[in-house]
């Protein structure tokens, strides 16, 4: 006697292969960029029409409900986020783990917990991965196997393939919802004293120049955010990044973003660049998204010449190690200034060090 269970696995598995199946011949049947133009009521219908007659010519029957879910899952694949899907759309969620085909992992209210979310097989992950890497314009191969970009919702997706990822491919996705969380939220999470939240108000409309540091994820980004909302709508704003996730809502904000270089090692555009044109572009204020390299001599410049209220973030683990970070980010820039010179330089320059 077969155990229910064992029924309910086999049942799965015919959805699943008849789904890959249906789903590879839909790829090549359809010409993508015609139905691109269409509708999303008139491509489900075709698409629909097509699914009902593929599965007609397979083995495994499949009953309406079935046949519904499979098509929904299709178009997920074609012009979602397939497996991943119901993640992305769930605010709960902050960041989405894949380690491999078969362990997907979430983070809830800074917890994280598994799935039982799974790709059918290593290929049908890879599909993903390019799928969206092509998406953000970039690249990801055997040459160049990492790959960090932004999604058209504004989350951080970041892949790392073979050779580089010895278990199989991997995805970090980061997300931001479409609520901004703001100081107010801070203060009813319990994350920040209300006299705090008055206090770096204060700071950011008196142009204090301002350098956030925490360990990763610790919401460094978000509090920068928070008080970007602060900046008056009269000053023009300069944001760095290297991916795009400030979204400051001024009428004269000027987001730049880095490039990495061209298959010919060519074209890069790092945020040293971007700083030192921004000085170039009659900024108020010149907002860092993260200083981890040399662009910090120039950052600290700007902040000395008359860009005050000019804000960044450093990845450290307290507020003495982040001035260390930036002593060393500034001999990594080939300055060579004497150790009392560069902490004198930094003190002139940075007026308050938020630890979170």
């Amino acid at each position: 006697m077969v155990a229910p269970s064992d029924t309910l696995d086999n049942s799965a598995r015919d959805f699943q292969r008849l789904k890959t199946s249906v789903h590879r011949q839909i790829v090549d049947v359809v010409d993508f960029t015609k139905a691109e133009a269409m509708s999303e009521p008139e491509l489900r219908a075709q698409l629909r029409s097509l699914a009902e007659y593929l599965c007609s010519r397979q083995s495994v029957k499949v009953d309406h409900q079935q046949r519904e879910a499979m098509v929904s899952e299709i178009m997920d694949e074609i012009y979602g986020f397939g497996p991943i899907e119901s993640l992305m759309v769930d605010p709960s969620v902050t960041d989405i783990l894949v380690n491999g085909p078969d362990r997907v992992l979430v983070e809830r209210n800074g917890i994280l917990e598994s799935t039982n979310i799974r790709f059918a097989d290593a290929n049908h992950l890879m599909h993903f991965i390019h799928r969206l890497v092509g998406r953000a314009g970039r690249r990801i191969d055997e040459s160049s196997p990492m790959v960090d970009a932004r999604l058209p919702d504004g989350s951080r997706f970041n892949a790392v393939i073979p050779p580089l990822a010895l278990c199989g491919p991997t995805i970090s996705i980061r997300r931001f919802g479409n609520r901004r969380i703001q100081l107010e939220d801070m203060i009813k999470f319990g994350s920040m004293a209300p006299a705090m939240a008055d206090f770096l108000i204060l700071a950011v409309r008196g142009r204090m120049n301002i350098i956030v540091s925490g360990g990763t994820g610790a919401g460094k980004t978000t509090l920068l955010n928070c008080m970007g909302r602060y900046i008056p709508d009269s000053q023009r704003v300069v944001t760095i990044e290297e991916t795009a996730e400030l979204l400051l809502q001024q009428r004269d904000v000027i987001p730049l973003e880095t490039r990495l270089p061209n298959m010919e090692g060519k074209g890069a555009v790092t945020q040293r660049d971007l700083l030192r044109n921004a000085l170039r572009m009659r900024p108020d204020r010149i907002i860092v998204g993260e200083s981890r390299g040399a662009e910090v001599l120039d950052m600290l410049q700007a902040m000395n010449t008359g860009h005050d209220g000019s804000m960044s973030t450093v990845h450290a683990n307290g507020t003495h190690e982040t001035l260390d970070r930036l002593e060393l980010m500034i001999a990594l820039s080939g300055a060579d200034l004497p150790s009392r010179i560069a902490r004198q330089y930094i003190s002139n320059a940075v007026d308050i060090v938020i630890h979170v």
